[in-house]
């Protein structure tokens, strides 16, 4: 007969699974990665060249030797080498064989060189991390960018109490260009901020890329919440005195974008999407009209002049210059090398060698001519289609249809959309942290279609998984 007994028949409790060291290790060096990635100049105007050099080389080393031992250990799930960004990686060939005709060979190769290298950065971080873990890292890097650019900014302002010079060189008798100061203290003057990356615009569109990965992780319920939220507004500080108008616009587009993808998430049947689309595309088309005949106002609300602030005549030089080789273009060089003879002297902004198009398209077409326009607009396009259903379509991979939506899908479409408004002032998103952004997330949507869970796809151990 049954006895009655206090003793439990459940199995042993045991310790929540925890990451391993080696892949703290491993989260703590992509961190650093993506902090010398968003804050290059930085580490240029600390360091000069030959240090910026040294220092981006030993992190591609280390790289190197983290990505290669993973790659070939990774069994049973082997490098999803059929899912590569193959027309990313098909624009960077075309970049190469351009030396062959390059007017500027040697520009060519080392660019290339540091093109190739954040391309092997953005594949191995793809490949290695969560969406959780991409979303953490990128929130920590940018942590510091804003953090950091808060200390340099109240040292400046309370202790130098003067304009700092990149590598901390004492002001010359002539008082330079205010272009050339890293910081200018002017935290408490009211002026336009640079923060660490020692350019306003740079760091606003930063704070407004931080903001969008801030707020995601906050509604997917990342763990401090509170503390997320001063961050949030830490970000919204420097975003609002780097008064960086093409980071406005960049957000506000970016917000637009969120809104609509959170609307088209609410659409039941392909009716209403199909509405919504026609409504959608409708006021794109209004509000474009509305922005170009309103131009002058437009661009006076946001500091800027009819010129844009001198990048009209920018692209008209560029453009003399890239229509005379309008098929195969004058040579790969993001960004242009300002010591080459072909770039030195040949824009001067406020007494600089100026080293990009200021626009994504125009510089392009100026390296790689028709060809590389075509495959950049490739790029962006499987980009921008597999963003967006990525973000609008509810996850399944099975008969289960009613899974909830995660906040963090909605990451790869919001910041495809600034980086697309922000190519149409900057060529950010064709070098540096841009075409990481590009590479990993592009990767990541095509190895790893869901988050937090399916194919592909693992939470860290301590992740709270919520959804919105």
């Amino acid at each position: 007969m049954a006895q009655h007994s206090r003793l439990s028949t459940a199995p042993p409790p045991s310790a929540p699974a925890r990451e391993s060291t080696g892949h703290l290790l491993l989260r703590a060096h992509i961190v650093l990665l993506l902090f010398g990635v968003f804050a290059h100049t930085a580490v240029f105007n600390l360091l000069g060249v030959d240090g910026a050099a040294v220092v981006l080389g030993v992190l591609l080393l280390g790289t190197l030797g983290l990505a290669v031992p993973r790659i070939a250990l990774a069994r049973p799930a082997r490098f999803p080498w059929r899912r590569l960004p193959w027309a990313a990686l098909g624009y960077l060939a075309v970049a190469l064989v351009s030396v062959l005709w390059s007017r500027w060979p040697s520009a060519t190769l080392l660019t290339w060189t540091l093109q190739a290298s954040i391309t092997v950065v953005a594949l191995f971080i793809a490949f290695t991390l969560s969406w959780h873990e991409i979303a953490r890292a990128l929130s920590s890097a940018l942590k510091w960018v804003l953090g950091l650019s808060l200390v340099l900014e109240l040292w400046v302002a309370l202790v130098l109490r003067r304009p700092l010079l990149p590598f901390f060189s004492d002001l010359p008798a002539g008082k330079p260009d205010p272009h050339w100061y890293w910081v200018r203290g002017d935290l408490f003057d009211g002026g336009r901020l640079q923060g660490i990356v020692g350019n306003s615009n740079t760091l606003g569109i930063l704070c407004a890329i931080a903001l969008v990965v801030f707020a995601l992780l906050y509604a997917q319920g990342a763990r401090r919440r509170p503390a997320l939220l001063i961050w949030i507004a830490l970000a919204a500080f420097f975003f609002l005195r780097a008064g960086s108008a093409t980071a406005y616009a960049s957000l506000a587009i970016g917000a637009l974008v969120l809104g609509a993808a959170l609307l088209f998430r609410r659409a039941r049947r392909p009716a209403q999407r199909t509405r919504l689309y026609a409504v959608f595309a409708a006021v794109a088309v209004v509000g474009a009209a509305g922005i170009w005949f309103a131009r002058n106002t437009v661009f006076g609300a946001l500091g800027k002049s009819s010129d844009l602030t001198g990048r009209v005549e920018i692209w008209r030089k560029v453009w003399e210059r890239a229509v005379q080789h309008p098929v195969f273009g004058n040579g790969f060089s993001s960004p242009w090398v300002p010591w080459d003879p072909a770039f030195h002297g040949w824009i001067i902004d406020h007494r600089i060698t100026v080293f990009m198009a200021h626009n994504m398209w125009l510089d392009v077409f100026l390296q790689l001519g028709a060809i590389g326009v075509v495959l950049i607009a490739i790029v962006f396009l499987a980009f921008a289609w597999r963003a967006w259903f990525f973000a609008v379509d509810r996850p399944r991979w099975d008969l289960v249809d009613d899974r909830p939506y995660a906040a963090l899908s909605l990451l790869p479409t919001v910041l495809v959309a600034m980086l697309l408004v922000l190519g149409l002032a900057e060529s950010t998103p064709i070098m540096l942290w841009g075409w990481l952004l590009v590479i990993l997330l592009s990767f990541k949507m095509k190895i790893s279609p869901f988050v937090g869970s399916g194919p592909g796809e693992g939470a860290p151990p301590q992740s709270r998984r919520r959804t919105a």
